[in-house]
């Protein structure tokens, strides 16, 4: 995954910080884009920002004065050397002082005389001064409105062979590969060595028990910027060439098929390409030059990526992004494939721009296979799902058919596009976004169908995968996976399809009478076949009852499940089906949780609570108005983990520093909980400086 972009979606922005100034900029910009090269262009762009010290937050709102566009770039400077640290509403990138930002689905098209807007968090040392020249899609601010000019040209590159290379089975090796693991934050690492993220040091049994766990394939991401020396040679460092050698040859004396590839060095240094291509050319193809002879022999099970996640800084926008990475993927072949040996029949992957599904990124790539005319090659994108599931936010709990449908029309495009054409497709990195803190930031049973729907899908598209897995999910000293219930949906939707529910939770009230609860059986296309508490079939019509897609556990059932009724999960059922692996339901008895006063500062502040057997789903955060708090202000609803985050060891839910940074000072904010069980608790917190004061604002409401 890429280091330095922050995503996020649309805002309306609030300053919300302590001391500091207000710089206030209105400039007016010439501005292109992919459009034709008469239309008319310009814009005023206002950038206002709230500093304290060390940091400081930003606003940049951008007018469009010229004829309707549909995607823009913005790219600017920082005179004193600030860093962006996270940011909303645009893809932001930085490449030392010089950032872009870049336009997301939703906000890309401006019509004459229309706004957006996107933030930024940075950080600043010495002094904070303002930037005071932007540029969109590469031109300069003129003031005036006027015709756009074509992005600037590249010299042509060497052309493609006129004759193929022989024959291959290009499908058949790809499928061949399924399913696949990546070695993630390891050999790609940002430092002088493999462990420099956490992991320990490969070894053969790290590779041989992967092997053992049926994965077919192994993305070996290395990231080569801190591995070689200076221009114009960049010769590789000898010793870290051997290491990433040793290790591939492990892998393929495992029977594995590999893929290596050019990892961070994406965001490090290639994305400069716009502002310095002969630099950045010459470097790409030195260590291209380099990476192939030291494979050229290796096993045809081999195959080189001509770039992770592949993005560019300060271009003109994507006109210019296409060709730039068009020009890359076409040196790579012409490098690999004139260095003789296996290489010259080799399987190359070349990827999107940014490795994303979006149809015109697809289109750009189909263009560079039609020019290619090689028959050896391989398409790849990334996926990490609906973003709102993907690190819930915005009340995106669900695995619902909006996440669904996003992921469907992501396999729908890449098949139309390549599969459909006898093109194979990797999915060369799949998982969720939050799974980078910890994989609890969403909730077992809607991850768990995530899942099973992925492989499924990618099965009847019949593309391949490869679970990104940065040594959160299998253990690399014990091998043991840290999740197994995930570990054995996953691996399950390999080869067939399993039965899901609504929820995998019952909860029952510790207190008052006991009611029979459903459940939305998701049969997949398996037979529902029976419940069970552990060895124990339970008895249908007595215990359950099901009818048509409808599980209903008795009045009766729960009674004897929940015993003492104990706080917690009191009982374990598993739904069988058909096919597939059981689905886990635990019953839970529990009680509408309680929250207490509390003060705290900024920087460390907690909720006491009293979760009484229940759990958090999510969170809003509201000022008096009605209008929504903290960071992503355009949701009512804050992201888990990083805005808020409950800690039922200590009784407690966390309000991050990051939630009060985007917090308006002497502002009364409401909070409501949303528990698991439906139960909803509200509470306020009122921001003084440096100072947090919560109370309590009403007994919790059942949902």
């Amino acid at each position: 995954m890429a280091g330095t972009t922050g995503t996020s979606m649309r805002a309306r922005w609030r300053l919300g910080l302590i001391t500091g100034t207000l710089t206030v900029l209105m400039v007016s910009l010439g501005m292109t884009f992919a459009v034709s090269a008469q239309a008319a262009a310009g814009c005023r762009v206002a950038y206002t920002a709230n500093q304290w010290p060390g940091g400081f937050t930003a606003n940049v709102a951008v007018t469009n004065l010229g004829d309707p566009v549909n995607g823009w770039r913005l790219t600017w400077t920082f005179p004193s050397g600030q860093q962006v640290t996270s940011a909303w509403n645009a893809t932001v990138t930085a490449a030392g002082a010089n950032v872009t930002a870049t336009s997301l689905s939703y906000n890309a098209s401006l019509a004459t005389n229309g706004s957006t807007s996107f933030g930024f968090n940075g950080s600043w040392s010495g002094s904070n001064t303002a930037p005071t020249t932007f540029a969109l899609n590469g031109v300069t601010c003129t003031g005036n409105v006027g015709p756009t000019t074509p992005p600037p040209t590249t010299p042509p590159v060497t052309p493609p062979p006129t004759t193929p290379p022989p024959a291959g089975d290009a499908m058949s090796y790809v499928a061949a590969m399924q399913p696949g693991w990546n070695l993630g934050n390891t050999f790609d690492a940002v430092g002088d060595d493999e462990t420099a993220w956490g992991n320990p040091r490969v070894t053969e049994a790290q590779l041989d028990n992967i092997r053992a766990q049926g994965f077919k394939s192994i993305r070996i991401p290395v990231t080569w910027s801190n591995h070689h020396g200076a221009g114009p040679d960049y010769t590789i460092d000898p010793v870290w060439l051997n290491r990433i050698k040793e290790v591939v040859g492990w892998a393929l004396d495992d029977g594995f098929y590999v893929m290596i590839n050019l990892h961070h060095d994406s965001w490090q240094w290639i994305n400069a390409m716009p502002t310095d291509r002969t630099t950045v050319l010459n470097r790409y193809n030195a260590l291209w030059t380099q990476i192939a002879a030291a494979f050229q022999d290796a096993s045809p099970k081999l195959h080189f990526e001509s770039v992770n996640e592949p993005q560019f800084a300060n271009s003109s926008g994507d006109a210019q992004n296409a060709q730039l990475l068009h020009e890359l993927n076409v040196n790579f072949h012409r490098i690999v494939r004139a260095s003789g040996g296996n290489n010259a029949t080799r399987m190359l992957v070349l990827p999107t721009l940014h490795t994303s599904s979006e149809q015109p990124r697809i289109d750009e790539l189909t263009a560079t296979f039609n020019q290619l005319n090689d028959r050896n090659l391989i398409a790849t994108v990334h996926f990490y799902g609906y973003w709102p599931f993907s690190v819930n936010v915005a009340g995106g709990t669900r695995f619902d058919a909006t996440t669904q449908k996003d992921l469907t029309d992501a396999f729908d495009r890449v098949h139309n596009a390549f599969v459909a054409k006898g093109i194979p497709v990797v999915i060369g990195e799949y998982g969720l976004l939050g799974f980078d803190r910890h994989t609890g930031t969403i909730q077992q049973g809607e991850k768990l169908k995530f899942f099973e729907f992925l492989g499924h899908y990618a099965r009847s598209k019949r593309l391949t995968t490869q679970l990104w897995d940065n040594g959160q999910h299998f253990d690399r000293t014990t091998f043991q996976w840290r999740d197994p219930e995930l570990w054995g949906q996953i691996r399950s939707s390999w080869t067939t399809r399993s039965g899901t529910a609504s929820s995998d939770q019952v909860y029952v009230p510790r207190t008052g009478s006991i009611s029979a609860r459903s459940l939305t059986l998701n049969l997949n296309g398996t037979t529902f076949t029976g419940l069970r508490q552990g060895n124990t079939e339970l008895v249908r019509g007595t215990d359950y009852t099901v009818s048509g897609d409808q599980l209903t556990l008795t009045a009766g059932a729960l009674t004897r499940l929940v015993g003492n009724r104990a706080y917690g999960v009191r009982a374990t059922l598993s739904a069988r089906f058909s096919a597939g692996v059981p689905w886990r339901i635990d019953v839970i008895s529990y009680d509408p949780p309680t929250v207490s006063n509390a003060t705290g500062a900024t920087s460390a502040f907690t909720v006491p609570t009293q979760f009484r057997g229940d759990q958090l789903a999510t969170m809003e955060a509201r000022y008096a108005d009605g209008s929504n708090a903290g960071p992503h202000n355009w949701t009512s609803y804050k992201e888990f983990d990083v805005a808020f985050s409950p800690d039922y060891a200590a009784n407690t839910i966390e309000l991050t520093p990051e939630f009060f940074a985007e917090v308006n000072d002497g502002a009364r904010v409401t909070l409501t909980f949303h528990f698991w069980s439906g139960a909803t608790v509200t509470y306020h917190v009122t921001r003084s400086g440096d100072t947090v004061t919560g109370t309590t604002a009403s007994a919790a409401r059942v949902g």
